[in-house]
């Protein structure tokens, strides 16, 4: 749907196309996915107008009606996955995270989880015959954990074969922006639509949006029981807008989070991923990292819609995520 211009839509002339195109809406789907409010705001146009548009965009990308399960199952044909090189890793999620997909990793500190991002951060950059899927990477950084030094280190832990350039190239195609409030955090994602709309073409389209830590901010800012309707109205929104990139440019979605104890669980793990249901509806599949003995870590599947529940050890080294 992306070769159809923003003006072939009735009532979209020159000028709204280009307001839409500077507030993110660049494609059809984007349009067809909007609400109808906030489309209204951004183009600059009453509401009765923007739902026509939204109604047309619809129907052009052949959005919103019902499909038989054989339509579904050849659009998760176009379902790519990209793999940790940890093999037992990889096996535990279905041969990789997975596209149009947004993975959730939670743990404690120190746990593993910014580590993995900048493992696929790289990972997504390889040819997919290597586990990669060819692509750059946009990362919202909310805790100031992004590091190109651990860059670096990581490369060099890669197969010989896998000749990704210079490292300068490699930092290139990893777009990192420090999220410095909530409201800041949900913004970057729009700036973060116009960017992928614009890299769309190129050689390295945008294939992963991370966001770590995707309740950071949230948390620091809505304390309280008091505000916990707004923030989770924020949070649900947010990854929302999260999803309707992924599936519009086939990317990886994958957040980091934070955990909270409960001490009135006197057996079994007490830690639990910040952000409720919200989160855990949202997220398509669900990772919990923690130490394990020997500076082991183990990931274990919480959640899936279609793979069972199970562990897998890892290594965090130098070089990157290995096998134990």
């Amino acid at each position: 749907m992306s070769e159809i211009d923003l003006e072939d839509l009735p009532g979209v002339g020159p000028a709204t196309a280009d307001k839409l195109r500077e507030a993110g809406y660049g494609t059809v789907e984007s349009i067809a996915t909007a609400i109808t409010a906030d489309l209204a705001e951004a183009a600059e146009i009453g509401e009765g107008t923007a739902k026509k548009v939204i109604l047309a965009a619809r129907k052009m990308a052949d959005i919103g009606g019902f499909k038989t399960g054989r339509d579904i199952l050849d659009k998760r044909k176009d379902v790519k996955k990209l793999r940790t090189l940890v093999p037992e890793i990889d096996d535990l999620v279905g041969g990789g995270l997975e596209t149009q997909a947004i993975t959730e990793v939670y743990g404690e500190f120190g746990s593993g989880k910014s580590q993995l991002v900048h493992q696929m951060a790289i990972n997504v950059q390889l040819a997919e015959e290597f586990g990669g899927l060819n692509g750059s990477v946009i990362y919202v950084d909310t805790e100031n954990t992004f590091r190109p030094e651990r860059i670096e280190q990581m490369i060099a832990g890669l197969p010989a074969e896998a000749d990704l350039g210079e490292l300068e190239e490699i930092l290139e195609r990893i777009h990192v922006a420090r999220a410095h409030s909530s409201d800041h955090q949900m913004l970057l994602l729009e700036t973060a639509r116009e960017l992928a709309n614009e890299l769309r073409t190129s050689e390295y389209p945008v294939r992963l949006f991370v966001i770590d830590s995707l309740t950071s901010l949230f948390r620091s800012e809505y304390a309280g029981r008091g505000t916990l309707a707004t923030r989770q109205q924020k949070l649900n929104r947010h990854m929302h807008d999260l999803l309707k990139l992924i599936d519009d440019h086939n990317a990886v979605g994958l957040v980091t989070n934070q955990v909270m104890s409960n001490p009135a669980i006197l057996f079994g793990d007490p830690t639990k991923p910040i952000g409720g249901n919200i989160v855990g509806h949202t997220a398509t599949f669900r990772l919990y990292l923690r130490k394990g003995k020997g500076g082991k870590r183990v990931a274990r599947l919480v959640d899936s819609p279609n793979l069972p529940e199970g562990e897998a050890a890892f290594m965090v080294e130098q070089a990157g995520l290995k096998s134990c």
